[in-house]
C-alpha cells in the first residue's frame, strides 16, 4: 500500500478510537516516525497531510530534514530518541520539541543551547513505565526534581510528558503502562500549576489505539505508516 493510503486508514482508525472513549474528534495528533526512512518518503507522507515527524538519531535528521525545510516550512520534528548532551547544539536548530528528556543534565544543556539561539524549545519528559522501556526518569521524585530546575530556564517550555509501553501481547500490561503515565501527568499538574502538561505522547504502531482509549494526545507511528525497513 502507498504511504497515503496507510496514513488515510490510521486517521480513520485514530477517530475511530477517539469515538470508543468518547473524545473529542481530532484531539490526538498523528506523528510520522520517519527513521530509517529516504526524505522521499518524508515527502510522500507531506504530500498526503502529514505534516509531523519523528527522528531518533540527530545525524540522520540532520542529513534529511533540513532540505525537507527548504521546500516545506510547515513541516515539524520532533527528537524523539535519547540524545547525548554533546549532541543538543546540533538537533536544536531543526526541532520544535525534544520529547526524550530523562534527566536533569539534559535540560541544562536543552537550556544553554535554546539560549544561544534566542529561542524557546518545547521539552517532554519521557517516563519509565515498561520493563521494556530503554531510557525515562523511574520514579517520580527525580522527574519532579528536573522539573522544578525548568524555573530558571527561561528558554525551555514544558508540554508534557513521554513514555513507551512494554513490547508485549499483554494488552492489560499496555494499558497499565500508559495508565501510569496519565497519573504521573495528574500529579505533576497538581504539583506544578503553572506549567503545561497537556501532551501525553504514548502509542506506537502495534498499540496507538490502546493508547488513545487510555488518554494519549499524540501518537508516534513508523512501521505502519511507511511499512518495515531494512
Amino acid at each position: 500500500m502507498s504511504i497515503r493510503t496507510n496514513i488515510e486508514k490510521i486517521k480513520d482508525r485514530i477517530g475511530e478510537a477517539e469515538k470508543r472513549a468518547g473524545r473529542e474528534p481530532h484531539s490526538v495528533r498523528l506523528m510520522a516516525v520517519s527513521k530509517l526512512n529516504p526524505q522521499a518518503s518524508v515527502l510522500e507522507a507531506i504530500g498526503a497531510g502529514l505534516f509531523l515527524f519523528g527522528e531518533n538519531r540527530v545525524q540522520e535528521a540532520g542529513e534529511k530534514f533540513p532540505g525537507v525545510f527548504a521546500h516545506n516550512p510547515a513541516a515539524e520534528l520532533h527528537l524523539i530518541g535519547s540524545l547525548q548532551r554533546n549532541k543538543v547544539k546540533q538537533i536544536l536548530p531543526l526541532v520544535s520539541c525534544v520529547q526524550s528528556v530523562d534527566r536533569a543534565e539534559l535540560l541544562a544543556e536543552i537550556e544553554k543551547q535554546a539560549a544561544a539561539l534566542n529561542r524557546t524549545v518545547q521539552v517532554l519528559f519521557e517516563f519509565h513505565t515498561g520493563e521494556e522501556s530503554k531510557s525515562g526518569f523511574i520514579d517520580t521524585d527525580s522527574l519532579f526534581r528536573s522539573i522544578e530546575g525548568l524555573q530558571d530556564m527561561p528558554h525551555v517550555r514544558c508540554a508534557g510528558l513521554m513514555t513507551m509501553a512494554p513490547f508485549t501481547p499483554e494488552v492489560s500490561l499496555v494499558r497499565q503502562s500508559f495508565r501510569t503515565l496519565v497519573s504521573v501527568q495528574k500529579e505533576c499538574s497538581a504539583r506544578f500549576s503553572s506549567l503545561s502538561f497537556d501532551v501525553l505522547s504514548m502509542g506506537m504502531s502495534a498499540d496507538y489505539e490502546i493508547a488513545i482509549e487510555e488518554g494519549s494526545t499524540l501518537v508516534r507511528v513508523g512501521r505502519a505508516i511507511f511499512g518495515e525497513t531494512s
